[in-house]
């Protein structure tokens, strides 16, 4: 860690009295400040962990109110542990240096999902063995820093778990008639965060908006192969399938606008009911062996695209949205569920219910899940999706939170979700 120093300011007009000044040279201690106030993480920023000479010191040097070291969820004794650097002696900072960048530092640009590198800290603070926050004091009065920390802590041990890949190919399907529950949120980022940890996934989306092939980076414009095509027309799924730019064990099989009219035109056909269950066996008895996971992203309704999915799959995965109105949906699904079982697919049956849309702030979420944990307390997973904007705004850069954003809590808990799935595996118990 480079220089950084910490010393009394003075009063500053517009800003209020000023009692502390901090520059942080280490562009490694971002992360820490990553949701603080502009003001407040403009200070603590500094200069991309650059050499600097006095004249830059005292030219980017940057003020920041006592008030600020309270916005970032940190004292001030915590913020020295934050940033005053180990004391080594690197003797005097030569010229040429000024450029240079530390060969272990973050990069400038947000990468991947590889692990951040732990930060260097002086002995005092040296934190216990696998907690990189051990010596980062947070106040009592900053639930948001405290929470920020935790879903860090947890995404880490996430990662550092093994994802059982299944025996034989799970396929499930994603469905709720009640639309914006978060179906194809679920089922892109479950997908996504399997196939992150070596699982093979698949993805069929059977919804005529198409939103889940938006969110896998795949074209499903008017005329490309799709899933009409195979559903209509028997074109086998395996030259349908595109694979997701993103994650490379990752495939879709595209819904272009045709398939709003698929409901009418399948009526009059023979096997309707058969049509997916047909092509999704001819594909694991061929290209698609090696499948791990199937996910079909249903439609918000209970027509024949959804009937053929669940005539398809041999799991339900419900999405229940924290509000009233999804409750009332669920009794409806449930008969059609049964309905499928009795007539259709014996092996059917909900495996996982995912609360989606939880904001703990309310009374009327926890109602909810304790509603459904009350009369399906077998299948309903206990981590809830929290609302998140991360989640919402990564279909329009063409991503699932995965890769846009693994740190944010949306991602960590589709990952948390993910694990529960794999160590669920029905398989086990044959």
């Amino acid at each position: 860690m480079r220089r950084s120093e910490l010393s009394p300011g003075v009063s500053t007009s517009g800003i209020g009295p000023v009692e502390s000044v901090i520059y942080v040279t280490d562009v490694r201690l971002r992360g820490q400040v990553a949701a603080a106030p502009f003001h407040v993480k403009h200070c603590l920023e500094g200069r991309e962990g650059s050499y600097v000479s006095e004249r830059e010191n005292a030219h980017h040097r940057a003020e920041m109110p006592a008030y600020s070291v309270v916005a970032t969820g940190l004292t001030e004794d915590s913020v020295n542990e934050l940033v005053v650097a180990e004391l080594v002696d690197e003797g005097p900072v030569e010229e040429g240096l000024a450029d240079e960048q530390p060969s272990d530092g973050l990069p400038a640009e947000p990468g991947g999902r590889d692990p951040l590198p732990p930060a260097d800290v002086s002995r005092e603070t040296a934190p216990s063995p696998g907690d990189a926050f051990a010596g980062l004091g947070v106040s009592d009065d900053s639930p948001l820093a405290a929470e920020m920390i935790a879903t860090e802590r947890l995404r880490r041990e996430l990662e550092s778990r093994d994802f059982p890949r299944p025996k034989r190919t799970r396929v499930f399907a994603v469905s709720n008639q009640k639309g914006g529950v978060g179906k194809t949120t679920t089922s892109v980022n479950l997908a996504a965060a399997l196939a992150q940890h070596g699982a093979n996934v698949l993805v069929i989306d059977a919804d005529p908006q198409g939103n889940a092939s938006t969110a896998l980076g795949v074209s499903h414009h008017s005329g490309t192969p799709s899933i009409y095509d195979v559903l209509l027309d028997e074109v086998p799924l395996a030259r349908v399938a595109q694979r997701s730019p993103h994650v490379r064990t990752l495939w879709c099989v595209p819904a272009t606008i045709d398939l709003a009219g698929a409901d009418i035109e399948l009526v009059s056909m023979v096997r309707r009911e058969f049509r997916l269950h047909d092509a999704l066996k001819d594909l694991l008895a061929g290209a698609g062996k090696d499948l791990d996971y199937v996910f079909i992203d249903c439609p918000p309704s209970l027509g024949l695209l959804t009937l053929n999915a669940m005539v398809t799959a041999g799991e339900v995965l419900i999405p229940i949205q924290c509000e009233y109105y999804a409750l009332e949906g669920l009794t409806q699904l449930m008969r059609t569920v049964e309905m499928v079982q009795k007539h259709l697919n014996r092996d059917l049956h909900v495996s996982t219910i995912v609360l989606t849309m939880y904001d703990a702030r309310t009374n009327l979420a926890r109602d909810v899940a304790d509603e459904v944990r009350t009369h399906f307390p077998e299948q309903t997973l206990e981590t809830t999706i929290p609302r998140s904007v991360r989640v919402s705004e990564a279909p329009s850069f063409g991503q699932t939170v995965m890769t846009h954003d693994p740190h944010s809590p949306g991602a960590v808990a589709y990952l948390a979700i993910a694990s529960d799935i794999a160590s669920r595996d029905p398989g086990d118990s044959t």
